[in-house]
């Protein structure tokens, strides 16, 4: 997982997605690639298949704007994708010490007293601070906890989630926007590798290479005390604190999901081991290289 070919990587993961009927070329003959071959993707972009494969070998690092942008196209990739593969053709970020993900003091007031299931979610997705009804949603929920670790680690997690194959594939997409090229941290290498050797579904979705914006989304929960509902997650990124985001969880007014959500929220505070889970801001924020 040394990282030093992120550009070839993805664009041989994403050549192997496309089949050649969706671009318009027949199909004659048994084929030995899964998807497109590389000289196909060179001709669709109007490049040669030296200068394609020498960017899939990892040769030539430094393609231009405009020529990643016809690769982009002939590969179907939306514009999160787009602006991927034009991310991994940078200079890789210089390797810096690994910093603490400190949650800004007024973030954690707002926790308080926002009324609503609500949690920091740092850039590798650890939970960096949560509120009572956040940790009554999911036990994993609460400070010191990991997103990917509980949604393909944990069965309890699984079950609370109807969807549960698309909201992993949005997680691990998101997971890889997240990081973007910096993969030489120690705790994104820690992290993939873990989840590698523990979770087949996880080196399925992360052997896709999908990328998709860290955003807000509805939610089907399977709630074990209050039911089934709906709820609409919010991801708004925390300014002025790098790659963490507050996510927040409500429910349409007025109809069934917010009273459930309004149920649970009685449950929560009449429970005497949900008590909030506050951050200690200058001691207790996690090391990013460390355990979670």
């Amino acid at each position: 997982m040394s990282g030093n070919n992120l550009l070839g990587d993805y664009l041989r993961a994403r050549r192997e997605l496309v089949s050649p009927e969706s671009v318009g070329l027949p199909v004659s003959g048994l084929r030995r690639v899964a998807g497109l071959r590389r000289e196909e993707v060179a001709m669709l972009a109007g490049i040669s298949s030296d200068y394609y494969l020498r960017l899939e070998q990892g040769r030539d690092r430094n393609p231009s704007v405009q020529v990643l942008e016809s690769i982009a196209r002939v590969l179907r990739l939306d514009q999160d994708g787009t602006d991927y593969l034009i991310s991994l053709a940078a200079p890789k970020p210089r390797r810096r010490r690994p910093r603490r993900e400190t949650v800004p003091a007024g973030i954690a007031q707002l926790l308080e007293v926002i009324g609503l299931p609500a949690f920091v979610e740092g850039r590798y997705f650890d939970v960096l601070a949560a509120n009572s009804l956040a940790g009554a949603l999911s036990p994993n929920l609460r400070v010191g906890e990991n997103r990917l670790r509980a949604v393909f680690l944990d069965p309890a997690e699984r079950a609370l989630y109807p969807d549960w194959e698309h909201a992993t594939a949005q997680l691990v997409a998101g997971f890889r926007e997240s990081v973007g090229n910096d993969t030489d941290d120690p705790r994104f290498v820690q992290l993939v590798g873990e989840l590698s050797l523990a979770s087949e579904k996880f080196r399925q979705l992360w052997a896709r290479h999908d990328v998709h914006l860290r955003e807000g989304a509805p939610t089907r929960v399977h709630h074990p005390q209050v039911g089934d509902f709906t709820l609409h997650r919010e991801k708004l990124a925390i300014s002025g604190a790098d790659g963490q985001m507050l996510v927040v969880y409500h429910a349409e007014p007025g109809t069934s999901d917010a009273e459930k959500l309004a149920l649970l929220a009685a449950l929560a505070s009449s429970e005497q081991d949900l008590g909030f889970e506050r951050p200690d801001l200058d001691n207790s924020v996690r090391d990013r290289a460390g355990g979670v």
